[in-house]
């Protein structure tokens, strides 16, 4: 091994940028006090990583082929409908979530699996004893052969291992873990994790083999390590969901084989995770029948609608500054919802507290379920319930208008295969909305137009 130097370099936290010296504001990202400091060694010129892989050469677009073996299933629909059909040889997953989400029974129960379809399989442990790992198997399900478990934290070993075996699959867990000896710093830090996601990038495509990287997150949900290692991958993957719960949301954040938008919908069970083939059933089981402040809304997560169900409580406030909270939306939407119907209805809601409650603690950004809140509201400020065969859908603008949202029709048959008869959408939408057996679809053009039909 060529030797090298040691040297001090300084990196951006949040997009990787470096500098020989240390910065208040990064040039990049503009973000102040992100600058850390690496002790990292120079390479002197000679024999590269990419020393052994294949030299490629260009090729013309109308020659290269998509066949379908380039799409591995996984055999879970939830997972191969966030990965856009299945997985693809040569591409690197990163795969992110809170400790004890799951993610290391996700990739187990993948690799099983994948080994059971005679796919070789390489499972790299950094945290975990091969024992530890047997335990979880145990649990899983029976394993074959084909699934070979590693336990190694140094990177050039695990290079050797790989280029070996040629194993179809690889699984590490997790990069944080991983070190290279050439990088003088700890393992986890800035330059390690970009090194360690670099060789692995070009093992998977010079080797044509599908890489799974599972990373540690940040009290703030993000990535942990340089934002330039959502860069390097192909796709990321998010687990979300209260570690409590039984449910789990895998979200798709960057995709560059399918769309960034499918979640998949797993519960976690004794024998692992189960998919939830039919989430919308399984967000409303429990919802309570009469009880005002309660509705149905749905929102679409990718090209799947979810119906989910929006609570509100308003109640006198006794302070003089009234409360405002939200659970699973956003905050200042809310806010904007109750000024709307202050101004135009008249409502007197600048003495009220007021709560808002995504039940089942998914996140909905969407702005499709507006309106869905802001009846929601009026119900518990009025005590008035809300049929429980009713679910609104639409956009609520500034000036109290109901705007359109896409994909309606998907909508209202999701609402119709769990028996809901009335879908109040905006007026605007109903040409385009045909007839669903066993819902009517009653369009509205403003939210006093809603409110009136409780």
């Amino acid at each position: 091994m060529a030797k090298g130097k040691n040297t001090v370099i300084f990196f951006c936290q949040e997009c990787g940028y470096e500098s020989s010296k240390w910065m208040g504001q990064c040039p990049g990202c503009r973000q102040w006090n992100t600058f850390v400091e690496e002790n990292v060694t120079v390479r002197a010129p000679g024999k590269g990583m990419s020393q052994g892989l294949t030299k490629n050469r260009p090729s013309p677009l109308s020659e290269i082929s998509l066949e379908e073996e380039d799409r591995i299933s996984t055999h879970m629909i939830e997972l191969d409908r966030v990965l856009g059909g299945g997985l693809v040889a040569g591409s690197l997953t990163l795969v992110g979530g809170d400790p004890g989400i799951g993610k290391s029974t996700l990739l187990l129960q993948v690799c099983r699996n994948l080994a059971g379809d005679e796919k070789e399989v390489l499972y790299v442990s950094g945290e975990e004893s091969l024992k530890q790992i047997k335990i979880r198997a145990n649990r899983i399900g029976d394993f074959n052969e084909h699934l070979k478990l590693l336990c190694e934290t140094s990177l050039e070993a695990i290079e050797e291992n790989i280029r070996r075996t040629s194993p179809d699959v690889v699984v590490i867990d997790s990069i944080q873990t991983m070190y290279r000896e050439s990088v003088s710093s700890a393992p986890g830090s800035v330059s390690q994790v970009r090194e360690a996601t670099s060789v692995l990038l070009q093992l998977a495509k010079g080797l044509n083999i599908s890489i799974f990287i599972v990373g540690h997150v940040t009290k703030e949900g993000t990535v942990a390590g340089p934002r330039v290692l959502e860069h390097m991958v192909d796709t990321v993957l998010y687990f979300e969901g209260d570690r409590h719960a039984s449910y789990r949301i895998l979200r798709g954040v960057k995709n560059r084989f399918g769309s960034t938008n499918e979640i998949g919908v797993f519960e976690m069970e004794s024998a692992g995770l189960k998919e939830v083939l039919n989430p919308s059933e399984f967000m409303l089981s429990g919802k309570p029948k009469d009880a005002n402040g309660s509705i149905v809304v749905c929102s679409m997560e990718g090209t799947r609608p979810m119906l989910i169900e929006v609570q509100a409580l308003v109640c006198h406030s006794n302070f003089g500054i009234p409360r405002r909270q939200t659970i699973g939306t956003d905050f200042n939407r809310v806010n904007l919802l109750i000024a709307v119907l202050e101004k135009r209805l008249g409502l007197s809601l600048g003495n009220c507290d007021a709560y808002v409650n995504i039940a089942g603690g998914i996140k909905i950004q969407e702005p499709a379920i507006d309106l869905g809140i802001a009846m929601a509201v009026v119900s518990s400020f009025k005590n008035r319930t809300i049929d429980n065969k009713l679910i609104a859908i639409g956009e609520v603008g500034l000036s109290g208008e109901v705007r359109g949202v896409s994909m309606i029709q998907a909508r209202i048959q999701e609402a119709a295969k769990l028996g809901f008869t009335t879908c109040v959408i905006p007026y605007v939408c109903m040409e385009s909305v045909k007839e669903v057996t066993g819902i009517k679809a009653v369009g509205v053009k403003s939210v006093k137009e809603a409110i009136q039909l409780l």
